[in-house]
């Protein structure tokens, strides 16, 4: 969050893993038989339990965004071509970002909060959230970036979490932030 502030996410590894070997079994037990049904409950109880936990992660965290905020920004993904990276594919899949999306809107109406969707071509990630100097593209396992222009230090999320929270506002990445016209 712009603030600084980070959410930690639920982990599903361990129910997945249980998810993947219940699947493997399920494949090699023979169609007619009872046990491929019982297997097949289990593994429906297992994802209706990911579901769930999701659900309400996603549910507490977006309450407790839009009662603190007036205004709320988000930035859109493009999920479905960041799913195509195989590596993370599955943590992506997992997050339920869009579901997250749909309840920060629904609630920001609800309780009259202002609610901004700041477009997927805005670099944030790529853009010194101090001075405005453009960095370019980097890699994801690179967390941490040094302005080459006026040397701040910054974490990859919270950098592209104060540009959007600019972008959101109404400035723009290549206007001075701050300077005085006249």
């Amino acid at each position: 969050m712009s603030n600084g502030e980070k959410a930690e996410s639920p982990s599903y590894k361990e129910l997945d893993l249980k998810i993947r070997k219940l699947q493997r079994k399920l494949s090699r037990q023979p169609k007619d038989s009872k046990r491929i049904e019982i297997t097949r409950i289990k593994i429906a109880k297992l994802h209706n339990r990911i579901a769930d936990t999701r659900k309400n992660f996603l549910h507490k965290l977006s309450t407790k965004i839009v009662n603190e905020n007036q205004v709320i920004i988000l930035e859109y993904l493009n999920v479905s071509g960041m799913v195509k990276n195989r590596k993370l594919s599955r943590a992506i899949s997992q997050q339920g970002w869009r579901e997250f999306r749909t309840l920060c809107e629904a609630k920001s109406e609800k309780f009259g909060r202002e609610f901004i969707v700041v477009g997927k071509w805005e670099p944030t990630s790529q853009v010194c959230s101090n001075c405005g100097f453009k960095w370019g593209k980097l890699d994801l396992k690179i967390r941490s970036v040094q302005c080459l222009d006026c040397q701040a230090e910054h974490d990859r999320d919270e950098n592209a979490a104060a540009n959007i929270n600019k972008v959101g506002m109404g400035y723009r990445h290549d206007s001075l932030m701050g300077a005085e016209i006249g």
